[in-house]
């Protein structure tokens, strides 16, 4: 990848639902720690940046040797818009060709996906993508069916054309083409060439509640032990089943 593209880290010091949740400790690190270190072993960026509204996080981005970025206050706000986060960031690395929003409450996302979202992103000269989740369900807005039919049979869910929910845990901009788009209507998230890509539904958990943060905690220490026994056990009557099939 020979562009010039920025990881930005957005870390906002309000947050309502979950209090400081960037600094929250996740298996003995901060939260923020894992979309840092994600990055870094993407191997696909220039420069990582944490940009925040409060300078206690340029602590973390000093530890964790990463570059930070501190926002105009206004900026920080649950009132914000994304669009003018990026915008003010793209206009203060004017080099950065591709801006990609690492989320850092997106604790699961792995480096190797980061990697083959950015080749996605270059291969297909796209301008602006947002990862989503693939959901096979029966799916109603406004008491209207999306992806079946009330008069039909009720359908497999395997034959159900998914419903792609935004995730967020990465989103990517060509940053002229951003800037270009938001100069004009003040907004461009979607800006140009949009793509979704899908990912899995384990690197898809956004962290937004103490919940979700017990939830992240238990697979992050779970994790490196099913990578070891990667075999799905069953019940002892599933025997039963094997024993019948080799009798016929």
């Amino acid at each position: 990848m020979k562009k010039n593209i920025i990881a930005m880290i957005p870390a906002r010091i309000g947050s309502k639902r979950l209090k400081v949740k960037n600094l929250a400790i996740l298996n003995n690190q901060p939260l923020i720690y894992y979309a840092v270190e994600a990055a870094k072993k993407s191997a696909v960026f220039n420069k990582i940046v944490i940009n925040s509204d409060h300078i206690i996080f340029k602590k973390i981005a000093d530890r964790l040797n990463v570059d930070f970025y501190l926002r105009p206050k206004n900026l920080g706000s649950s009132a914000t818009k994304s669009d003018d986060v990026i915008a003010n960031f793209i206009k203060n690395y004017p080099k950065a060709e591709i801006v990609a929003w690492v989320n850092s409450i997106a604790p699961l996302q792995q480096p190797n996906e980061i990697k083959s979202i950015l080749r996605h992103f270059i291969k297909n000269k796209l301008d602006s993508l947002i990862t989503v989740e693939d959901k096979n369900v029966h799916s109603i807005f406004n008491d209207k069916p999306i992806n079946f039919n009330f008069k039909e049979s009720f359908a497999r869910t395997q034959d159900l054309n998914p419903v792609k929910l935004f995730v967020y845990s990465l989103m990517v901009w060509n940053s002229n083409k951003f800037i270009e788009e938001y100069n004009k209507t003040g907004g461009a998230i979607f800006c140009g060439k949009f793509k979704t890509f899908s990912i899995s539904k384990l690197n898809s958990l956004i962290i937004k509640t103490k919940e979700d943060l017990l939830l992240a905690e238990a697979i992050i220490k779970n994790r490196n032990f099913s990578k070891k026994t990667n075999n799905i056990k069953y019940d002892r009557v599933f025997n039963l089943i094997n024993k019948q099939n080799d009798k016929k």
